[in-house]
């Protein structure tokens, strides 16, 4: 009888406690959603510039699968390259395939390596009948034929993983603020709603500042991450990341009565951040789908991360996604203040 009445009040338990209880329904069924909707899209399609190729060679590499752009000169080819709107620029040397590689994102370098070699030993429409038996030769516009997987995701990771701790840290830190009234006899004081907020943000930025760096430092310096630009950036970006995160967190800590309420944004924060964060290619994705990783602030920073430690990129290249950062962390704090009045005893 004891232990049925105590099934029976955690029973209750969860049926008075709607968040957790949709929290174990929708969940795990939009977690796998979106899993199936990421790893289960179409093929990958390669973007080809093409500067100076017979017609049959660009048929031939359509055929095998690619999206060819034909480009007047090799400049105009290499401008669309350094922009991204292309994977790699095909063209012939002396017979033989010249491949200039994009050379940031591996997975893409596999998928055109093997285009180029199906063409290249195809038997109709090949990349040109005098040169079917010669090997394509490939260039790298960034990183080389030795940048490993973990080159290319180290921006992604270094950045997820700041977000998500600051993110959980920052919240169950303020959620013990308020639950242990600290907060409300700082409301009671003549301090002003955004003076607290600043106070905190100040307070807890200092702490997850000293973790951005700590994170970077140790993936470059240490673990040997690929490096091309200033590490300067890569502190500033992951400053802004890990605002943007506290920001959030001390938000949403505002809608949690306890830290197992406040873990729970974690699948609906955090888990979507990963798939649309560039681990992952999503242009095989659905357009309708596509549209949620330009509202993801992780998607902004692991960006500009690897325009810096990848491609060797300056300012102009990351500026974009800085302002997005900061914007996103202004909107993010001054919500906190309008989120202290739920907090005020009058």
């Amino acid at each position: 009888m004891r232990i049925r009445a105590l099934i029976v009040r955690i029973i209750r338990q969860f049926m008075h406690d709607k968040r957790t209880l949709a929290l174990l329904i929708v969940a795990p069924i939009l977690v796998l959603t979106l899993m199936y909707l990421v790893f289960n899209g179409d093929t990958y399609r390669p973007k080809i510039g093409a500067v100076q190729l017979p017609v049959a060679a660009g048929q031939a590499l359509g055929k095998n699968g690619a999206d060819v752009t034909v480009y007047g000169s090799l400049s105009e080819a290499e401008k669309a390259l350094r922009g991204r709107d292309i994977d790699a620029i095909v063209r012939l040397d002396g017979g033989a395939p010249r491949v200039e590689l994009e050379g940031s994102d591996p997975s893409k370098n596999r998928a055109v390596m093997l285009l180029i070699r199906q063409a290249a030993q195809g038997q109709a429409a090949a990349l040109d009948p005098s040169a079917a038996q010669k090997a394509p030769a490939f260039d790298y516009l960034y990183g080389g034929p030795d940048m490993t997987f973990f080159d290319s995701s180290a921006p992604v990771l270094i950045g997820l993983f700041a977000f998500f701790f600051v993110f959980l840290i920052a919240g169950v830190s303020f959620l013990k603020e308020r639950t242990s009234g600290t907060l409300e006899r700082l409301l009671a004081t003549p301090l002003r709603r955004w003076e607290i907020v600043a106070g905190y943000t100040g307070g807890f930025g200092v702490f997850t500042s000293l973790q951005a760096a700590l994170i970077a430092g140790y993936t470059i310096g240490v673990l040997g991450s690929l490096m091309t630009g200033s590490f300067g950036y890569v502190l500033l970006i992951m400053l802004l990341l890990s605002l943007t995160a506290l920001s959030i967190g001390t938000f949403l800590s505002a809608f949690a009565n306890t830290e197992f309420q406040m873990i729970q944004f974690i699948p609906v924060v955090i888990v979507p951040q990963v798939f649309f964060s560039g681990l992952f290619n999503l242009d095989s994705i659905s357009p309708w789908l596509r549209w949620l990783s330009y509202v993801t602030p992780l998607k902004y920073g692991a960006d500009a991360l690897r325009s810096v430690m990848i491609r060797g990129e300056g300012w102009s290249s990351i500026a974009a996604d800085v302002y997005f950062l900061l914007a996103l962390s202004l909107v993010f704090i001054a919500a906190n203040v309008l989120a202290l009045r739920k907090h005020r005893r009058l």
